[in-house]
């Protein structure tokens, strides 16, 4: 048994496929899941488990370089939590905002699509895998 981190089979194997550069889409329960596109379903119901803790999750485990958001979570609290966690309060990094609809074009170009089971507005996120030297 493991003594921490993700415990889920399926993200720990797929997280530990990725490379430098390779995408990571965190969406909410609504977002379309691109074809093509391998998917780690988490959404158990509306709010289980959160877009805030599957990223906190992730984050224990996967090294992120870039981050991209929709322009529409400006504002509201899906927003808020992108911004704590990568902007000035988190990693310290740039939060680059696109439209909603280049958000969901772009999540087709990713290794893996992470669906969590949030029911909030733009509770989406683009993350950019880093290396950790």
């Amino acid at each position: 048994m493991k003594r921490g981190g993700l415990l889920n089979a399926q993200l720990n194997e797929a997280i530990s496929r990725l490379g430098h550069g390779d995408l990571v889409v965190v969406a909410d329960c609504g977002l379309p899941q691109p074809v093509g596109v391998p998917v780690v379903d988490l959404a158990v119901v509306h709010g289980l488990p959160s877009f805030a803790g599957v990223l906190d999750a992730l984050l224990s485990d996967l090294v992120v370089e870039g981050v991209t958001a929709a322009a529409e979570s400006r504002g509201v609290a899906a927003g808020e939590v992108i911004e704590a966690r990568f902007g000035a309060g988190g990693l310290g990094l740039e939060v680059a905002h696109v439209s909603h609809e280049e958000l969901k074009r772009l999540s087709g170009t990713a290794r893996l699509f992470v669906r969590t089971g949030e029911a909030t507005p733009f509770a989406n996120v683009v993350l950019r895998c880093g290396v950790p030297f």
